[in-house]
């Protein structure tokens, strides 16, 4: 491997140290800085040389992470470790930080990197620059995660969480909190496996009352762990998550009610459109009123107008006997197709063609002008365009025709889209075609006395 990595895992020996060697004032080993340094001077011409260079080197770094080209990465990296002698104390303050995140993004992906350099790595930078222990420490219980080594990373996670250096900051709070919560999710795990194992025993087994006492003792560690972290503003979805699934498991639906509506509605919580939607499955499980879930997913539409939700956020808007929510509901659907990613969306299309039809004939034609008249100056490019209708009919004749129900009723007999459509001879749509020409003829609103 390059020499970035074989110099994070050399041991220093006593030969090492009778050679021209530099140590830093961490106490890690660069033999091969010694050259890189020897001309540094603390002024004039020397020292701006110096950081000329470490600020070409660092550029060279970025550009070879922007191109995954992880060798020749490494090998700037080899290089840029001679700003931990930088004369000027605040670039050695922030140098292992950099140095710990550039090093881990090299090792991640290095073909020839391992755990063994990666664990050498981490190890060396947490003790390099006290600030950064707990941060490091959390980010290499996420890499020993990510390679499925949960017993490692637990007790990553453990030491880290004893680990106190002067008076605890708040930032210091947070990281201990965020650290425990990581040991909770990684309880929540075991207890997890544990369900799945229960609900496979006979509840007369002995077996069975093993597994749950474990269950038990685990889902209390994870409250007390996870606790903590969800009652700081922040988004914590999987921590969140994993809590209220237990909290449901031992039947405290009242607990994972209040989780669940802090999470979502706590001024002091950023916005957060999953914490609606898991406040949402959650009443629906409950079986809540219509009403209450209307006013849930009213909130996500105005944070996310495609949400996938908002197709379920319609229908229960058309079963309010409210006419302000069958106003909405109309609202909800132009909402949703004025995104590229909803344009394919045939059952929006469907429900967008059907309930234009049902609102038209409950003589409410200004709600679809007040809706379209936004629309009119970008929809037609946007959906009904020559190109729409030949892409659509190719790709998929029953979205052509839904969409082309809708051009018609909202651009007339003259849109494009609508008589690219009607031309094709397609024997088993014949019918169909023929019921939205005889549609739009009777629901066009570009002239409704057609």
């Amino acid at each position: 491997m390059s020499d970035f990595s074989e110099e994070l895992i050399r041991s220093k020996t006593e030969d090492d140290q009778e050679e021209s060697c530099v140590l830093s004032g961490t106490g890690m080993y660069f033999p091969w800085l010694q050259k890189h340094i020897d001309t540094v001077e603390t002024g004039g011409k020397k020292e701006k040389d110096f950081a000329q260079t470490t600020s070409a080197c660092l550029n060279r770094i970025q550009e070879a992470l922007l191109k995954h080209q992880w060798p020749q990465a490494a090998g700037y990296m080899h290089s840029y470790f001679q700003i931990l002698e930088d004369s000027d104390s605040h670039k050695r303050q922030a140098a292992p930080e950099i140095i710990w995140k550039l090093g881990s993004e090299i090792l991640f992906y290095h073909p020839k990197s391992n755990m063994e350099t990666f664990n050498t790595f981490a190890d060396r930078m947490k003790n390099m620059g006290v600030m950064n222990y707990l941060k490091i420490s959390l980010q290499h219980a996420l890499y020993l995660l990510h390679h499925g080594m949960l017993e490692d990373a637990n007790r990553n996670l453990s030491r880290a969480e004893m680990w106190r250096y002067g008076e605890k900051s708040s930032s210091q709070e947070v990281l201990i909190n965020l650290i425990q919560a990581y040991k909770g999710l990684l309880q929540y795990y075991t207890w997890s496996k544990k369900k799945m194992e229960l609900s496979n025993l006979d509840e007369d087994d002995y077996a069975y009352n093993t597994a749950s006492q474990t269950m038990l003792n685990h889902s209390w560690k994870t409250s007390v762990n996870l606790g903590a972290l969800i009652q700081t503003p922040g988004v914590w979805d999987p921590f969140v998550k994993s809590y209220v699934e237990m909290l449901e498991f031992y039947g405290d639906q009242d607990g994972a009610r209040e989780v669940l509506t802090n999470y979502a509605y706590d001024e002091k919580f950023p916005s957060n459109p999953n914490a609606h939607v898991y406040l949402y499955n959650f009443l629906k499980r409950e079986k809540a009123p219509r009403e209450k879930l209307i006013s849930v997913l009213k909130i996500l539409y105005q944070i996310v107008p495609s949400h996938k939700l908002m197709l379920e956020f319609h229908r229960l808007l058309k079963k309010s006997e409210k006419k302000d929510h069958h106003k909405l509901g109309l609202e909800v659907l132009f909402g949703v197709l004025d995104f590229a990613g909803c344009t394919k969306n045939i059952t929006a299309w469907k429900y967008l063609a059907k309930y234009l039809r049902q609102t038209l004939m409950g003589n409410h034609l200004a709600w679809v002008q007040e809706e379209w008249n936004s629309r009119k100056t970008w929809w037609p490019s946007f959906h009904f365009s020559s190109f729409w209708a030949k892409s659509d009919w190719k790709e998929d004749v029953a979205l052509a025709c839904e969409k082309a129900l809708v051009a018609g009723i909202l651009l007339g007999k003259g849109c494009r889209y609508f008589r690219y459509i009607c031309k094709q001879d397609h024997q088993v749509l014949r019918k169909k075609i023929r019921r939205i020409r005889k549609s739009v003829k009777k629901h066009s609103i570009v002239n409704p006395g057609l």
